[in-house]
């Protein structure tokens, strides 16, 4: 690879170790240089990025190029530079993983370290590994630690299940709600009934002047803002089948059980932090 010429690539890997090998030059030019640098950068990529999104809500007015879309987003290449650009978001699955990258090295500290099992919302299912294992003494400690910057990071989940390691004994594993959740007095705020949420359906209201909707399967409950990531507009008159949210204005399709919208994969709901105790359904606003 050369200046003029960059080595043909054809795998993310590549891709980014030549970048990787292009910076470590400019960090070693001079701060005024760096900047310049860095200011190139950012409005290419924001060219970019604008580019991208105008050639995304072109295509999604025909479904046929939506779905060809979606599943290129599969390639590893595209949705690199797309998420680098902003223009797709993270998965839940994504930032879940993000959340539990920011405690490892607490973990570590302890001999320990988790791995993330199942994500089904609005529950999450990890297993601790090492000392944090079999350490009876620090255990709520760690799970703490964990349900705190997972709830932190995606307030749509608001379980979290400890599965067995691999140096566990018997039992089935604990299901548990983050006890910093319970010590959030003031942020927590009464919304409704669990019953006043119709099943596989959606209750509106106004809670501490936002407009949020409620969603209820079984006893799974979410909450997000009453706002379609489209254009603002609010769910009202809109339907609900089989977990999935239409919006009545321009059609999108949102899943309700992660916020995420299946219509166009760079926009989501803003999701609310929710929990039901004693049929009492509260929710702590997210802004």
């Amino acid at each position: 690879m050369n200046a003029l010429s960059p080595t043909p690539r054809d795998d993310l890997a590549g891709f980014v170790g030549d970048i990787a090998r292009l910076q470590a030059v400019v960090e070693s030019w001079a701060p005024a240089q760096q900047g310049a640098v860095q200011a190139l950068r950012l409005a290419v990529e924001a060219l970019h990025a604008e580019a991208f999104r105008r050639l995304i809500r072109a295509l999604r007015e025909d479904e046929a190029a939506l779905a060809a879309l979606k599943g290129a987003l599969g390639d590893e290449v595209i949705y690199a530079v797309l998420r680098r650009l902003g223009v797709v978001k993270a998965s839940l699955t994504e930032r879940v993983q993000a959340a539990l990258d920011e405690i490892r090295p607490m973990l570590a500290g302890h001999g320990g370290d988790v791995e993330l099992v199942a994500v089904r919302p609005p529950a999450i299912e990890v297993r601790f590994l090492g000392a944090c294992d079999h350490c009876p003494a620090s255990a709520l400690t760690f799970e703490a630690g964990v349900s705190k910057a997972v709830q932190d990071a995606c307030p749509e989940i608001t379980e979290v299940i400890q599965a067995k390691g691999s140096g566990g004994g018997g039992g089935e594993g604990l299901s548990f709600v983050s006890p910093f959740a319970a010590a959030a007095v003031g942020h927590w705020r009464p919304a409704c009934a669990l019953d006043e949420i119709p099943e596989n359906g959606l209750h509106a209201l106004t809670l501490d002047g936002e407009r949020i909707i409620l969603s209820r399967r079984g006893e799974a409950v979410t909450c997000f803002q009453n706002a379609c990531a489209h254009l603002g507009l609010a769910f009202d008159g809109g339907t609900v089948a089989a977990g999935i949210l239409t919006c009545p204005h321009h059609g999108f399709d949102y899943d309700l059980a992660s916020g995420e919208c299946l219509t166009a994969p760079e926009v989501q709901l803003l999701a609310h932090g929710v929990r039901v105790i004693g049929g009492r359904v509260e929710v702590r606003l997210a802004r």
